[in-house]
């Protein structure tokens, strides 16, 4: 018996009613174009079936690639007109910028630095933020790296002796670059060049390694101080200094003793202080404690405790600053310029220094191997009026 056979169905043909554009990397302008005349549709509602809107974000951000699709142009163009410095027409920026109004864009830093290995970001370590130069410099270093497109990351230390707590946190950020204005060891600059991290000291160097750094000759400083004081007539000089782990304190303490030695003027009392105001009316105290009377002039680590020295023996202890008593102090910060004041001190050139220390990083972020460099500053004398000082 013959087998039947059985027609096979006919299936029922369907319709494409859409087509579908697919797009496998972020179109140049003329691809885009092509897209536009294959589909014969309105840009507008091709653009709109392909990109996210404001209202979709809330599901999935918007990216570059998608200001690219909506402006017509490449993904690397978009990139170029939110990256600061780089090459693109005024036109081109205006249709990016106004693009990414519209899709509500915001560019991810996080994403970014995936892709370039870079993450634009810059630790500064600073110890006691009480001192009122170091505000200063903080802000001249955050300008100075904005200019450049960098960002500042701030890690402050309570003293320079915990440096080796915050830099294990330096690590965790990966930051691109450090500026240390702390004192390193020669274990912790060795961890820095295992990580491959480049990094510029601000106001101190080490002794037995050449490193990056920029600093204020803080000895030269504190000698002219002694020698204007010596040549006016002082004879019996006392030192209210920073504290023993601060570099730049030991420094400027340093250069005072040597250049009274070699005047041959009377060994100074040394009483340390902590850099605030508090240091300095304190450190006066001790002072005319141990001498049993005022000397003819004291010199502080720096100008907030010069000033509190000044309004002790002021307000205090009825001494007639500069008649009676001469102070003066480092560093030329803003308060000691003010009429109550007028202090004799050493001001130091914050905004070079603080140039000086990011064109230095940023040279050896671009180019690691560069040889150790060390720029060193002067500081300008300011006379005041808390002083009685001799010619040089």
């Amino acid at each position: 018996m013959a087998a039947k056979t059985f027609p096979k169905p006919k299936l029922p043909k369907t319709r494409s009613t859409s087509k579908v554009l697919k797009i496998s990397a972020a179109p140049k302008a003329s691809k885009v174009s092509k897209a536009l005349q294959r589909q014969k549709k309105p840009a507008a509602e091709l653009v709109a079936a392909t990109i996210v809107t404001p209202k979709e974000n809330a599901k999935r951000a918007v990216t570059s690639y998608d200001v690219a699709l909506r402006a017509g142009i490449s993904q690397s163009a978009v990139s170029r007109c939110f990256k600061q410095g780089a090459s693109v027409s005024p036109a081109m920026r205006t249709l990016v910028m106004k693009v990414a109004r519209e899709l509500d864009y915001t560019p991810n830093a996080i994403a970014r630095s995936l892709i370039t290995r870079r993450s634009n970001l810059v630790a500064v370590l600073i110890s006691n933020l009480t001192n009122l130069y170091y505000p200063e410099v903080l802000s001249e270093l955050c300008q100075q790296f904005e200019k450049r497109g960098l960002r500042v990351l701030l890690f402050t230390l309570p003293h320079e002796a915990d440096v080796d707590k915050m830099i294990a946190q330096v690590w965790e950020y990966q930051v691109d670059g450090v500026v240390a204005a702390a004192r390193l060891t020669p274990q912790q600059v060795a961890e820095f060049e295992r990580r491959q991290v480049p990094f510029v000291l601000y106001n101190r160097t080490l002794q037995d390694k050449p490193v990056n750094a920029v600093v204020c000759d803080q000895i030269e400083g504190a000698r002219l101080l002694v020698t204007r004081l010596a040549a006016a007539g002082h004879k019996r000089l006392a030192i209210i200094s920073g504290p023993t782990d601060s570099v730049v304190g030991q420094e400027r303490t340093r250069g005072a003793r040597e250049r009274i030695a070699e005047l041959g003027l009377a060994k100074p009392i040394i009483v340390e202080g902590n850099y605030d105001y508090h240091s300095g009316a304190v450190g006066l105290r001790e002072i005319l404690r141990q001498l049993g009377r005022a000397p003819d002039a004291i010199i502080c680590g720096n100008d907030v405790m010069a000033i509190g020295c000044v309004d002790t023996a002021r307000h205090e202890l009825g001494l007639n600053v500069p008649a009676e008593l001469s102070v003066v102090g480092f560093d030329g910060v803003e308060p000691s310029t003010w009429l109550s004041y007028n202090l004799t001190t050493l001001r130091q050139p914050v905004q070079m220094m603080a140039q000086a220390a990011a064109e230095m990083l940023i040279a050896l972020i671009a180019k690691p191997d560069s040889s150790p460099e060390k720029r060193v500053f002067s500081a300008q004398f300011i006379e005041g009026g808390t002083s009685v000082l001799g010619p040089l």
